[in-house]
This record gives C-alpha cells, sequence and structure tokens, in this order.
C-alpha cells in the first residue's frame, strides 16, 4: 500500500514538472531478431475505428472508478490480490497486471479525465511483449525480465521504420540504429520524453515494467485525452502505433480482458 501511494506522488509531481528522473539502462546487448513475435498471436476485432471503446473494466484492486481500492476477501494487499484473482481468468500474469492496475490508479489521481483502464495497458503489453516475457524472458518480482527485451533494429529493413541511433547505444545496446525497448517497447528518444518512476525507487527504466506501465499510461493520456471515449480511445492507441490493425488487437484484447476480470470478481 506504501509503495503503491509513493507512486501516485511521484507520477503527480513528474506531471507538475517537479521531479527530474535518471534515466537507467540495464546495459542490453542488441541481439537477433527473435522469431516470436507476440503481435502475430492475436486476432484483429472486426470493429471500425471510432465506433466504441473496449467494455468499461472493473477498476484495478476491484474498486469504483474514482475510488479507493477496496480490500478484497482474502484481507491481503488489494492491488495484490486483484492481480492474483484476474490472472486466472485473462491469462496475464499477476505480476505484469500489478503494474498495469498501478498505472491506472496513479493516472487516476493525476490526471482523472483521462480514464485509462488497466485492460488497455494489458492489451499494448501483450502485443508488445507478451507481458514482458518477449523471446523467453520470464518477468521478475522486481518487475523485470530474466533478460532484456530489445527489439528490432529500426534500419528501414522489412518494412520497419528507418531510425537512427539517438541514444548511443545506451538504452537499447545498438549504437547504429535505435531499436524499442522494454516490456511496453518505448525507443530511447520517447523513452526519454516519458521517463516515469512506477515502483518508487527514483529511477526511470524501459526495462521494469512498472515503471514502463506508467509511461505508456502518460503517453496515452497527453493533451488532456479522454481514453473512455470512442474518439479518445482509437486517438490514444494510434498514436502508439499508427495501425488500425494493431489498435484492433489491441481493442479485443482489452474488451476481453476487461470481461475476464469481471467474471472473475462476480465469482470472487
Amino acid at each position: 500500500m506504501l509503495a503503491r501511494l509513493a507512486v501516485v506522488v511521484v507520477v503527480l509531481a513528474v506531471a507538475g514538472g517537479g521531479v527530474w528522473l535518471v534515466t537507467k539502462a540495464s546495459a542490453p546487448v542488441a541481439s537477433p531478431t527473435t522469431t516470436e513475435i507476440p503481435a502475430l498471436q492475436v486476432k484483429a476485432a472486426d470493429v471500425r475505428p471510432g465506433s466504441i471503446a473496449p467494455v468499461g473494466s472493473v477498476a484495478a484492486g476491484g474498486a469504483d472508478q474514482q475510488t479507493a481500492p477496496q480490500i478484497l476477501k482474502s484481507g491481503k494487499d488489494p492491488l495484490s490480490g486483484w492481480a492474483n484473482l484476474v490472472a486466472g481468468t485473462t491469462g496475464v500474469p499477476a505480476r505484469a497486471l500489478r503494474a498495469y492496475g498501478n498505472a491506472e490508479l496513479a493516472m487516476r489521481a493525476a490526471q482523472p479525465g483521462c480514464k485509462i483502464s488497466w485492460a488497455t495497458l494489458a492489451g499494448i503489453g501483450r502485443i508488445e511483449s507478451n507481458h514482458g516475457q518477449y523471446g523467453g524472458a520470464v518477468l521478475g518480482d522486481d518487475g523485470r525480465p530474466s533478460k532484456p527485451i530489445v527489439g528490432v533494429p529500426l534500419d528501414g529493413s522489412g518494412g520497419v521504420q528507418a531510425i537512427g541511433d539517438t541514444d548511443g547505444g545506451r538504452i537499447d545496446g545498438d549504437p547504429a540504429v535505435d531499436r524499442a525497448v522494454g516490456p511496453m517497447q518505448f525507443i530511447p528518444s520517447t523513452w526519454r520524453k516519458w521517463a516515469s518512476d512506477g515502483n518508487g525507487d527514483g529511477l526511470g527504466d524501459p526495462q521494469q515494467i512498472d515503471d514502463a506501465a506508467l509511461a505508456a499510461a502518460r503517453y496515452l493520456c497527453a493533451g488532456g485525452r479522454d481514453m473512455a471515449s470512442a474518439s479518445g480511445w482509437w486517438a490514444g492507441i494510434l498514436s502508439y502505433n499508427n495501425s488500425t490493425e494493431y489498435a484492433q488487437k489491441v481493442f479485443g484484447l482489452a474488451d476481453g480482458y476487461a470481461k475476464g476480470a469481471q467474471a472473475a470478481q462476480a465469482r470472487g
């Protein structure tokens, strides 16, 4: 509970420009492209862009929107207990759910008008890195994958965008071109702008899922966007990746995760 409260304080300060985060690099090594591409395993939802937002999710922790998390029947920390409950029906690792839920709670305090949902963050996390498990990685209790998650070189080949090196390889391990890094796949230049401290350790690390999820939430909420509205949701996801198919995949995942959580909490 104290850790979660600390996170809310941090994000409020960041939003107001009152805190400088030290971006931490996890010393990644540029590695060959894995044949496991999480997005290819996900079916795009048959939904017209801008027509509807995913079903309203049960708020992280089992609370009603705009309220503090409720204590679950187990009597344990509400976010951990909620994550363990929801993991069983959604297939999302509990540790990843805690990160997505924590980001929702923090943004609910910092930017309540955004209404960013943990389920939407989970949809992005599934497509980008299979919730921190890309390329055989295992997401640890500390929120870091067992090996750094580094995407393909953005060199313009194979249909990918060409982005020259912006960090000297410090964040992505590649001094020639940029690569997306971490569970939410930030390119170095974008991470520098949105670096966030989701676990309260005073550092912003794109490989750490609490930090990455909070940064993604802040990115999606930029410009006063309402992520609960159809227009706001689609605009936010397309700003993350300007692909209709990508957004339709995130929609299907977010909608399914929210419904799974509703079913789990109705039983629990």
